[in-house]
């Protein structure tokens, strides 16, 4: 006999979050909620139903800096369970480059500001390890 309900799963959550370097300067945002509020970080957000990443990483960094972006490429994917403190959440890293707008805080951004790629301010997440990975691989990439 078939029960009436489904089992549950617990699936980990998908992000996005963009690289945009400005004249040598990353973009990052200083977070306006918990986990990491005051910190900084890379704009980016969840993956809504029916969105491809790519579109949302651009939508998210639109969304929080007011910038206009367009895909580079992936950098990466990051899924260590460990990574962020809400739980396990996936996140597909892109570099963007700027197409136009004006950095302007909105969404749940506290700030936006452009940081020296060598004078980073302390980061949430993993993310340090993130512009790590990115510093390493630029010169081997189109980005």
């Amino acid at each position: 006999m078939a029960s009436d309900s489904a089992p549950q799963y617990r699936n980990p959550k998908l992000t996005t979050d963009g690289i945009v370097v400005i004249d040598g300067k990353i973009v990052l945002i200083r977070r306006g909620r918990e986990p990491g509020k005051g910190k900084y970080a890379l704009p980016g957000g969840f993956v809504e139903y029916g969105e491809r990443t790519e579109d949302s990483a651009v939508r998210e960094v639109r969304e929080e800096t007011g910038l206009e972006t367009a895909v580079l490429g992936l950098l990466g994917i990051y899924s260590d369970p460990s990574r962020d403190p809400r739980g396990h959440i996936i996140s597909a890293v892109y570099v963007l480059r700027l197409i136009g707008g004006e950095p302007r805080a909105g969404d749940d951004a506290e700030g936006v500001e452009l940081f020296p790629l060598d004078k980073l301010p302390e980061l949430a997440f993993d993310h340090a390890k993130i512009i790590g990975d990115y510093l390493s691989t630029r010169s081997r990439k189109d980005y």
